[in-house]
């Protein structure tokens, strides 16, 4: 072994490098020791075998290795340097006396930071050290600076694999760079459109071919390892050398969520917004339509009160005159009482659709005062329902009260409004009247509710009404067309009042239909709610 020489004179470092040795030759070990130490720097440790190498330099932590390719045991010098690099980012240098292609070639592939031809001239290996050092210190800095820029980045070659990324892309995709190091751009860097959510590609290539930058707009998604979606913006750069060749291409992305916020806000305001603007004009729209039934519902009631009058005067009329007329042979007075009867039912029935409408709107504005009373359901109930008997009868109908549970004396006292509640049950009997075929069964059910509630069920025989019409029964206005109840005539108001009335009356109404059976379920408070004292 041919010793070094120490011929050079140079700067002593100002600050001690410490530098393990890889060597199995003792001779050598030594005089590379001494002339490291000659020249300033510090020696860590000496090693025999690559695998011994590897685990100083894992204990020691040397700022440079000199590596000698040939060791003792399986493992070989450039097997060792490329786990101290991989796993501890030492700087390695070849100190061999090996320069064959083929060794070269495997060297080449651990990218050292230099190879030294034995035997070793002083200047040479300070230049080689120091050169290192220095280049190791340069990527260090761009290393640093890579992985802390914000923005993830990601680097390929010109195939569109990747080389590296910082921690952003770490952070933004889920891969880890030691996973993702040789994978397709793709896998790693998995972008769609926003819309679509179909695949864009190795964008990379796409920068490579056009030679230019590209940026694929802030309408883009990347679908990260976890399989989650993150709006992104990004721009692709070919990467050229100092030829202007190209050599590969370089992303920078961010996350763009912000932006997507932003947006999704902006819409929700603008729809917030839209909807406000509809409900005023809706509003307004329902005011003139109040303000409009209002005035015709009163522009109604006296003349229609009038035409009752004077039908009433006329009757009386009639009646005198018909006093010395023989109706058998004379059929006029028969006629004229019978339109006299149409007229007033007519009369009636428009003067009771005016009374409704002019009621709800009383209702719907809050104008109508409510009279608390102390109402005997016994005595109530079995009244109300009295008046409709003799109509039943005429029907063929049966008509019934049921009180389950209790007897009719152990009903309690309701405290309402007496006409209110009254025109409710009132409106649910006509229709059930109405509506029951003769031979059919109307049943009126009164049910005490826990926390002082009760339940008044009204029930009818009869068709069934179709589940789609259920959920429009009580709408104003609303008649069901498919079914007969068109030919008993009606304005589709009645039921929209009392639903309105017992809201009122702080209570609900609902209705229910099975085959033959239709229930409307009113339920009421005992007493009044407490926003009325």
């Amino acid at each position: 072994m041919n010793a070094i020489s120490t011929d050079f004179s140079g700067t002593i470092p100002s600050e001690t490098i410490q530098i393990l040795i890889a060597e199995d030759e003792y001779v050598i070990a030594a005089n590379l020791q001494e002339n490291l130490e000659t020249l300033g720097y510090g020696v860590a440790d000496i090693a025999s075998s690559a695998v011994e190498a590897v685990e100083k330099a894992a204990e020691l932590r040397p700022d440079l290795v000199l590596m000698d390719i040939q060791l003792r045991g399986e493992m070989d010098g450039i097997q060792a340097a490329e786990q101290i690099w991989n796993q501890l980012q030492i700087p390695v240098i070849y100190v061999t006396g090996h320069s064959d292609k083929s060794t070269l070639d495997r060297a080449k592939v651990t990218f050292p930071f230099g190879y030294i031809l034995k035997p070793v001239k002083g200047k040479e290996l300070y230049v080689a050290i120091e050169t290192a050092l220095s280049r190791y210190k340069r990527d260090e800095m761009m290393t640093t600076a890579f992985r802390s820029i914000g923005d993830g980045m990601i680097v390929t070659n010109t195939q569109g694999q990747i080389l590296s990324l910082n921690r952003a892309a770490e952070l933004l995709t889920g891969w880890q760079q030691a996973e993702a190091i040789d994978r397709e751009l793709t896998e790693v860097f998995n972008v769609v459109d926003e819309e679509t959510h179909l695949p864009i590609g190795n964008v990379a290539v796409t920068a490579v071919q056009q030679n230019a930058i590209i940026s694929l707009g802030d309408r883009v998604l990347l679908i990260t390892k976890a399989g989650t979606s993150l709006p992104i913006t990004e721009s692709i750069a070919p990467i050229q050398n100092s030829k202007g060749l190209t050599t590969g291409a370089v992303l920078i992305f961010r996350d763009d969520t912000q932006r997507s916020l932003q947006e999704a806000y902006n819409q929700t305001l603008e729809y917030a917004q839209l909807v406000m603007l509809q409900k005023e004009e809706l509003q307004r729209l329902n005011q003139l339509k109040d303000d409009f039934l209002s005035t015709v519902s009163h522009e109604l009631r006296s003349p229609l009160n009038n035409i009752k009058m004077a039908i009433r005067m006329l009757e009386v009329t009639l009646d005198q005159q018909q006093g010395g007329l023989d109706t058998e042979t004379n059929p006029e007075p028969n006629r004229l009482t019978r339109y006299m009867n149409i007229l007033r039912d007519q009369c009636n029935q428009e003067l009771a659709l005016v009374n409704n409408l002019l009621e709800l709107l009383q209702l719907e504005a809050g104008e109508h005062l409510v009279e608390w009373v102390s109402i005997p359901l016994s005595e109530w109930v079995f009244q109300v329902v009295a008046t409709f008997q003799e109509r039943a009868q005429s029907r063929q109908q049966q008509l019934r009260v049921v009180t389950p549970v209790v007897t009719p004396a152990d009903l309690p006292v309701l405290v309402s409004d007496r006409s209110i509640l009254t025109h409710i049950l009132t409106e649910l009997l006509t229709n059930a009247c109405k509506y029951t075929p003769s031979g059919g069964e109307i049943a009126v059910t009164v049910h005490l509710q826990p926390e002082n509630r009760m339940q008044i069920v009204v029930c009818n025989s009869g068709n069934e009404i179709p589940a789609d019409e259920l959920t429009r029964i009580f709408d104003k206005f609303y008649r069901m067309p498919t079914s007969d109840r068109w030919k008993h005539g009606g304005t589709g108001l009645g039921l929209a009042l009392i639903k309105k009335q017992s809201a009122y009356l702080g209570g609900t109404i609902r209705a229910e239909s099975t085959a033959g059976q239709n229930r409307f379920i009113v339920e009421l408070p005992l007493s009044p709610p407490s926003e009325f004292g």
